[in-house]
Protein backbone atom coordinates (compact mmCIF):
# COMPACT_ATOMS: atom_id res chain seq x y z
CA UNK A 1 0.00 0.00 0.00
CA UNK A 2 2.98 2.07 0.56
CA UNK A 3 4.59 1.47 -2.50
CA UNK A 4 0.81 2.51 -3.83
CA UNK A 5 0.83 5.86 -2.27
CA UNK A 6 4.33 6.72 -3.51
CA UNK A 7 4.04 5.77 -7.12
CA UNK A 8 0.80 7.63 -7.27
CA UNK A 9 1.47 10.83 -5.56
CA UNK A 10 5.02 11.52 -7.33
CA UNK A 11 3.36 10.36 -10.26
CA UNK A 12 0.52 12.51 -10.33
CA UNK A 13 2.68 16.03 -8.74
CA UNK A 14 5.36 15.23 -12.23
CA UNK A 15 2.37 14.30 -14.70
CA UNK A 16 0.90 18.32 -13.91
CA UNK A 17 4.42 19.53 -14.30
CA UNK A 18 4.60 18.07 -17.67
CA UNK A 19 1.28 19.17 -19.06
CA UNK A 20 3.03 22.42 -18.39
CA UNK A 21 5.32 22.19 -20.83
CA UNK A 22 3.00 20.91 -22.98
CA UNK A 23 1.05 24.00 -22.58
CA UNK A 24 3.92 26.25 -22.74
CA UNK A 25 4.94 24.02 -26.04
CA UNK A 26 1.26 24.94 -27.49
CA UNK A 27 1.47 28.64 -26.21
CA UNK A 28 4.42 28.92 -28.91
CA UNK A 29 3.10 27.16 -31.39
CA UNK A 30 3.87 30.34 -33.50
CA UNK A 31 6.83 31.75 -31.71
CA UNK A 32 9.63 32.25 -34.44
CA UNK A 33 12.75 29.54 -34.10
CA UNK A 34 10.99 27.82 -30.73
CA UNK A 35 12.09 24.67 -29.85
CA UNK A 36 9.52 21.93 -28.62
CA UNK A 37 10.51 20.53 -24.83
CA UNK A 38 10.46 17.08 -23.74
CA UNK A 39 9.57 15.23 -20.87
CA UNK A 40 10.08 11.79 -19.46
CA UNK A 41 8.94 10.39 -16.33
CA UNK A 42 10.81 7.24 -14.17
CA UNK A 43 11.03 5.45 -10.78
CA UNK A 44 13.24 5.99 -8.55
CA UNK A 45 13.88 3.83 -5.17
CA UNK A 46 14.14 6.12 -2.39
CA UNK A 47 17.68 5.73 -0.70
CA UNK A 48 16.68 4.63 3.17
CA UNK A 49 18.29 2.00 5.14
CA UNK A 50 14.57 0.31 5.92
CA UNK A 51 11.53 0.53 3.32
CA UNK A 52 13.24 -0.68 0.26
CA UNK A 53 9.94 -1.03 -1.27
CA UNK A 54 9.13 2.75 -1.55
CA UNK A 55 9.60 4.42 -4.95
CA UNK A 56 9.50 8.12 -6.72
CA UNK A 57 8.28 8.74 -9.64
CA UNK A 58 10.82 11.63 -10.89
CA UNK A 59 11.39 13.63 -14.07
CA UNK A 60 14.54 12.72 -14.82
CA UNK A 61 14.84 13.66 -18.57
CA UNK A 62 14.06 17.29 -19.35
CA UNK A 63 15.30 17.71 -23.08
CA UNK A 64 14.70 19.58 -26.40
CA UNK A 65 13.40 19.32 -29.62
CA UNK A 66 15.90 20.33 -31.78
CA UNK A 67 14.22 19.43 -34.88
CA UNK A 68 14.31 22.23 -37.49
CA UNK A 69 10.88 24.45 -38.28
CA UNK A 70 9.85 25.50 -41.81
CA UNK A 71 11.20 28.26 -43.23
CA UNK A 72 8.83 31.17 -44.13
CA UNK A 73 9.51 33.95 -46.26
CA UNK A 74 9.29 37.76 -45.29
CA UNK A 75 11.65 39.68 -47.17
CA UNK A 76 12.54 42.12 -45.00
CA UNK A 77 16.55 42.37 -44.22
CA UNK A 78 16.91 42.00 -40.91
CA UNK A 79 15.28 38.88 -41.01
CA UNK A 80 17.52 35.84 -40.84
CA UNK A 81 17.12 31.75 -40.51
CA UNK A 82 19.60 28.99 -40.38
CA UNK A 83 19.38 26.56 -42.59
CA UNK A 84 19.98 23.93 -41.33
CA UNK A 85 21.73 23.59 -37.68
CA UNK A 86 23.54 26.67 -35.77
CA UNK A 87 22.70 29.16 -33.42
CA UNK A 88 22.64 33.07 -33.70
CA UNK A 89 24.73 34.54 -30.60
CA UNK A 90 23.33 37.46 -28.31
CA UNK A 91 24.99 38.84 -25.60
CA UNK A 92 23.29 38.78 -22.10
CA UNK A 93 23.65 42.01 -19.51
CA UNK A 94 26.07 40.33 -17.72
CA UNK A 95 28.52 40.04 -20.79
CA UNK A 96 27.80 36.42 -21.49
CA UNK A 97 26.62 34.32 -24.42
CA UNK A 98 23.20 33.01 -25.27
CA UNK A 99 22.07 31.11 -28.40
CA UNK A 100 18.54 31.42 -30.01
CA UNK A 101 17.12 30.62 -33.82
CA UNK A 102 14.69 33.88 -33.30
CA UNK A 103 15.98 36.07 -36.43
CA UNK A 104 13.66 38.54 -36.58
CA UNK A 105 16.35 41.28 -36.24
CA UNK A 106 15.60 44.87 -35.77
CA UNK A 107 18.48 48.16 -35.15
CA UNK A 108 18.12 50.18 -31.79
CA UNK A 109 18.06 54.12 -31.76
CA UNK A 110 22.05 53.67 -30.84
CA UNK A 111 22.92 51.82 -34.48
CA UNK A 112 22.99 48.23 -32.74
CA UNK A 113 21.60 45.05 -34.12
CA UNK A 114 19.46 43.53 -31.58
CA UNK A 115 17.21 41.15 -31.32
CA UNK A 116 13.48 42.20 -30.86
CA UNK A 117 13.57 42.03 -27.04
CA UNK A 118 16.59 44.62 -27.04
CA UNK A 119 19.57 42.13 -27.05
CA UNK A 120 22.38 42.99 -28.85
CA UNK A 121 23.38 40.19 -32.09
CA UNK A 122 27.32 39.68 -31.43
CA UNK A 123 29.59 39.73 -34.39
CA UNK A 124 33.28 38.54 -34.69
CA UNK A 125 34.27 41.55 -31.93
CA UNK A 126 31.25 42.09 -30.06
CA UNK A 127 27.91 43.73 -31.20
CA UNK A 128 27.64 44.87 -34.37
CA UNK A 129 27.12 48.86 -35.12
CA UNK A 130 25.32 49.60 -38.08
CA UNK A 131 25.98 53.08 -40.50
CA UNK A 132 22.56 54.99 -40.55
CA UNK A 133 20.91 55.63 -43.62
CA UNK A 134 22.59 52.55 -45.98
CA UNK A 135 20.77 49.45 -47.21
CA UNK A 136 21.86 46.80 -45.38
CA UNK A 137 22.50 42.87 -46.66
CA UNK A 138 23.20 39.66 -44.80
CA UNK A 139 25.04 37.15 -46.78
CA UNK A 140 24.84 33.42 -46.41
CA UNK A 141 28.19 33.27 -44.66
CA UNK A 142 26.43 35.77 -41.69
CA UNK A 143 28.61 38.65 -43.32
CA UNK A 144 26.54 42.19 -43.40
CA UNK A 145 27.25 44.79 -45.77
CA UNK A 146 26.15 48.70 -46.23
CA UNK A 147 25.25 49.74 -49.17
CA UNK A 148 25.62 53.76 -49.46
CA UNK A 149 22.89 55.45 -51.21
CA UNK A 150 22.96 57.78 -53.87
CA UNK A 151 23.77 55.06 -56.25
CA UNK A 152 27.08 54.89 -56.16
CA UNK A 153 26.97 50.97 -55.39
CA UNK A 154 29.87 51.37 -52.71
CA UNK A 155 29.63 48.27 -50.49
CA UNK A 156 31.41 47.98 -47.21
CA UNK A 157 31.64 45.14 -44.70
CA UNK A 158 30.48 46.30 -41.00
CA UNK A 159 30.56 42.82 -39.43
CA UNK A 160 29.68 39.04 -39.12
CA UNK A 161 27.50 37.57 -37.08
CA UNK A 162 28.55 35.12 -34.92
CA UNK A 163 27.18 31.61 -35.66
CA UNK A 164 27.72 28.61 -33.34
CA UNK A 165 27.07 24.60 -33.93
CA UNK A 166 27.57 23.15 -30.61
CA UNK A 167 26.76 19.40 -29.57
CA UNK A 168 22.74 19.67 -29.06
CA UNK A 169 23.52 17.16 -26.11
CA UNK A 170 25.80 20.42 -24.51
CA UNK A 171 23.03 23.40 -24.82
CA UNK A 172 20.42 23.98 -21.87
CA UNK A 173 17.50 26.16 -22.16
CA UNK A 174 17.50 29.13 -19.84
CA UNK A 175 14.11 30.67 -17.98
CA UNK A 176 14.38 33.49 -20.61
CA UNK A 177 13.73 30.61 -23.19
CA UNK A 178 17.71 31.34 -24.81
CA UNK A 179 20.26 28.34 -24.72
CA UNK A 180 23.53 28.05 -22.92
CA UNK A 181 26.50 25.88 -23.14
CA UNK A 182 26.18 23.84 -19.51
CA UNK A 183 29.77 24.61 -18.97
CA UNK A 184 29.05 28.28 -18.56
CA UNK A 185 31.59 29.14 -21.84
CA UNK A 186 31.19 30.66 -24.96
CA UNK A 187 30.97 28.29 -28.10
CA UNK A 188 33.32 28.86 -30.77
CA UNK A 189 32.31 29.97 -33.97
CA UNK A 190 31.39 27.93 -36.97
CA UNK A 191 31.89 28.93 -40.34
CA UNK A 192 29.62 26.15 -41.76
CA UNK A 193 26.57 27.31 -40.65
CA UNK A 194 24.54 28.83 -43.48
CA UNK A 195 22.22 32.23 -43.23
CA UNK A 196 18.69 32.49 -45.14
CA UNK A 197 18.45 36.06 -45.50
CA UNK A 198 14.79 37.80 -45.31
CA UNK A 199 13.59 34.39 -43.99
CA UNK A 200 12.48 33.46 -40.46
CA UNK A 201 11.85 30.29 -39.03
CA UNK A 202 8.77 28.76 -37.39
CA UNK A 203 8.56 26.70 -34.42
CA UNK A 204 8.79 23.03 -34.60
CA UNK A 205 5.92 22.04 -32.43
CA UNK A 206 3.30 19.52 -33.57
CA UNK A 207 -0.04 21.03 -32.15
CA UNK A 208 -1.70 17.72 -32.79
CA UNK A 209 1.26 15.50 -31.17
CA UNK A 210 0.91 18.10 -28.49
CA UNK A 211 -2.93 18.05 -28.23
CA UNK A 212 -2.71 14.25 -28.09
CA UNK A 213 -0.28 14.43 -25.49
CA UNK A 214 -2.48 17.11 -23.41
CA UNK A 215 -4.88 14.05 -23.59
CA UNK A 216 -3.00 10.87 -22.64
CA UNK A 217 -1.29 13.39 -19.19
CA UNK A 218 -4.96 14.36 -18.36
CA UNK A 219 -6.04 10.60 -18.18
CA UNK A 220 -2.62 9.64 -16.71
CA UNK A 221 -3.32 12.13 -13.85
CA UNK A 222 -7.04 10.85 -13.22
CA UNK A 223 -5.39 6.85 -12.88
CA UNK A 224 -3.06 8.40 -10.60
CA UNK A 225 -5.66 10.10 -8.20
CA UNK A 226 -7.82 7.32 -8.46
CA UNK A 227 -5.26 5.16 -7.20
CA UNK A 228 -4.90 7.62 -4.08
CA UNK A 229 -8.07 6.74 -3.69
CA UNK A 230 -8.05 3.11 -3.31
CA UNK A 231 -4.86 3.36 -1.24
CA UNK A 232 -7.11 5.45 1.19
CA UNK A 233 -9.56 3.09 1.21
CA UNK A 234 -7.26 0.19 1.55
CA UNK A 235 -5.81 1.75 4.59
CA UNK A 236 -9.19 2.37 6.06
CA UNK A 237 -10.63 -1.22 5.61
CA UNK A 238 -7.37 -2.26 6.78
CA UNK A 239 -7.80 -0.19 9.86
CA UNK A 240 -11.48 -1.22 10.53
CA UNK A 241 -10.50 -5.59 10.44
CA UNK A 242 -7.59 -4.41 12.88
CA UNK A 243 -9.86 -2.54 15.18
CA UNK A 244 -12.52 -5.23 15.23
CA UNK A 245 -10.07 -8.08 16.01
Amino acid sequence: MDRLIYTAMTGAKHTLGQQGAVAHNLANANSTGFRAELHKLRAVEVQTDAHRTRAFTVDASVGNDFAPGVLQYTGRPYDVALDGKGWLTVQMPDGTEAYTRNGSLEVSPNGVLQTRDGRPVVGEGGPIALPPDTEIVIGRDGTISAIEPGGGGVVNVVGQLKLVNPPEQSLERGADGLFRLSTGLPAPADPGVAVASGYLEGSNVNVVEQMVTMISLARQFEMQTRMMQNAEQNDRAASQILGSR
